[in-house]
């Protein structure tokens, strides 16, 4: 699973096989969770609130990066890395 950002400790990463809708995974300690691009919304996994916010707040300022790199992923190319937020 390729990871394309990191910051205050969350891992972002996307794997090349997935199914739709697009998304993107979260790791946080032994917290993990997937979240849809296009809402923002938790497909599966729990995180704790404050990170949470924190991956929402990154992935609305990426959004495109992280389409982009969807599609990317789909068609079996190297993804992208996208900036932390910091």
């Amino acid at each position: 699973m390729p990871e394309i950002s990191r910051f205050f400790g969350i891992i972002i990463s996307m794997f090349f096989d997935e199914h739709n809708p697009p998304h993107f995974h979260a790791r946080y300690g032994s917290h993990k969770i997937a979240v849809k691009i296009t809402d923002l919304s938790v497909l599966e996994g729990h995180f704790p609130p404050k990170a949470l916010s924190i991956v929402r707040e990154w992935a609305g300022l990426h959004q495109d990066e992280l389409l982009k790199d969807w599609e990317t992923a789909r068609n079996q190319k190297p993804l992208f890395p996208i900036e932390p937020l910091e």
